[in-house]
Formats: structure tokens, sequence, C-alpha cells
């Protein structure tokens, strides 16, 4: 199910969380705005009561755009496989496929068993990156903004990694905590990004790991936004005081 979100103005509270556990971190004078906040468990049983860290990234990150849509997976019925077809106001199409992916269900405040619940409602999509897992969203035009909640990621080793078909073929690495043996079993993460100018605007986001290998993760609560949809940029935490969070972002030219 689609949820409709306006911008509104972030506090100072929102800013004010320990340093590295929420994160916006341009890269250079024409990067990528970058989102980032993690919650962290160690129980594949139980799930968050709540997620403040990736609450405020999320906040912030729809801070800097109007209009855009939130997809929730509410309005799919439990095992509905990829590829969906997803609709966003303002931004058009995406189509998440791959990666094993289907839509999952558990009540709210429970897991799966093995660390994987919804961040809104009680559907998810659940899918593997890495490894034999190709899970890939493609939109149906450039898009500007992307962000999106993971559960139970990095768990047994690894960093998510996003590969985007930018003009410089964009490969970031997630700064999520990297679990051993199921050691951050259910941990909640928020990830957003937002495009400086037209080059970094992309049409396909492909999920990998640093590792190599694959991790099974729970992807919710997708937001999607075009450039019209960029209203500005907000204050960089080191105005505030703070520091940036650890996001890698490498830039490599796309071979013909």
């Amino acid at each position: 199910m689609l949820r409709f979100n306006q911008s509104f103005k972030a506090t100072l509270a929102a800013c004010t969380l320990a340093v590295g556990a929420v994160g916006l971190a341009p890269q250079s004078a024409s990067a990528y705005q970058i989102f980032f906040g993690e919650d962290l468990n160690n129980n594949g049983n139980v799930a968050l009561s709540s997620t403040p860290n990736s609450a405020a990234a999320e906040s912030q990150f729809l801070n800097v755009l109007s209009g855009v849509g939130t997809e929730d997976f509410e309005g799919f019925a439990t095992g509905v496989g990829a590829p969906l077809g997803l609709s966003f106001p303002g931004a058009g199409n995406a189509t998440p496929s791959g990666g094993s992916g289907a839509v999952a269900t558990v009540a709210s405040g429970t897991t799966n068993g093995v660390g994987r619940y919804g961040t809104s409602g009680d559907n998810f999509l659940e899918v593997s990156a890495g490894g034999a897992g190709n899970f890939v969203v493609d939109f149906s035009s450039s898009v500007a903004a992307f962000g999106f909640y993971g559960i139970d990621i990095g768990d047994f080793g690894g960093q998510l990694q996003i590969q985007l078909n930018d003009t410089a073929n964009t490969l970031i690495t997630v700064n999520n905590t990297i679990g051993s043996g199921g050691s951050t079993d259910g941990s909640v993460l928020f990830f957003g990004i937002v495009a400086e100018d037209g080059d970094e605007e992309f049409t396909q986001a492909s999920f990998l790991t640093s590792t190599g290998s694959g991790d099974v993760f729970a992807f919710d609560d997708m937001t999607v936004g075009s450039q019209a949809q960029v209203i500005s940029e907000p204050a960089t935490l080191a105005t505030l005081g703070l520091g940036l969070a650890g996001i890698t972002v490498f830039r490599r030219t796309r071979k013909s």
C-alpha cells in the first residue's frame, strides 16, 4: 500500500543523536546526499519495539522531499513473488525483482523466527542480495531520491552495497554493523540517497554485499522521488557539531 508523504521541518532534537548512529554525509560539492541510521538488535525472535536512529534518518531524508510516496507492501497478498509493479506519485513506476523476492507477513511486534519483520504493518518484501541473490529495483524514469528500511542485514558478515547505473556507475557501501553468526539478528536500518544533479540520477539500483556472499533480509517502506520533488538541502550534521556517518562511495567509469 502506498503512503503519501509531505515535507516537514526537521527538528534539532532529531539531529542530536549519538555520532555515527545517524548520518547525513554529502561526499563532495557534487555528490549524493546520504542518510543513514541503524538500531542494533541481537535476537532473531524479538522485534525491536522502537527504532529511533533509523526513524530519525528517514525523517531527515523526507525533509528534503515533497509529495513523495512510500510503499509498505501492505496491499500485497502473502507469498506474492517479485517482480512487483509499484507506482510512486511524481516519480513513475518501480519494479523490484530477483533475489527470490516475495512478500512475507508476520504479526506486528514479532519476527519470522530468524530476525525478519516489517517496519510498518505486517508485510515486508523478503529478498536476497549478493551471492546467488540478484535483487534489483528498476525505475521507469530517472529518479533522484531512493530510500528504504532494511531488517536483519549483515548478521553473518559483510555490508550491503548498492550499485547505481548513474553516469559514474556509482557503488555505495552501506555502513551497517557487521555481525557474526547471527550476532546482529533483527537489527533495523534506514538508508536513503538524494542526487545533487542530473548526472547522479539513475534508473536502476542493484543490491550486492561486500563479501560477495548472500544475505537474506527484509525490505520495507520504500520511498522514491524525482528531481522535481527534491525541495532543499538540509544542514549537514557537521554544522550542528556532530560527525558524519562512515558511508563509502566509489565512482567508477562505466564500460561501454
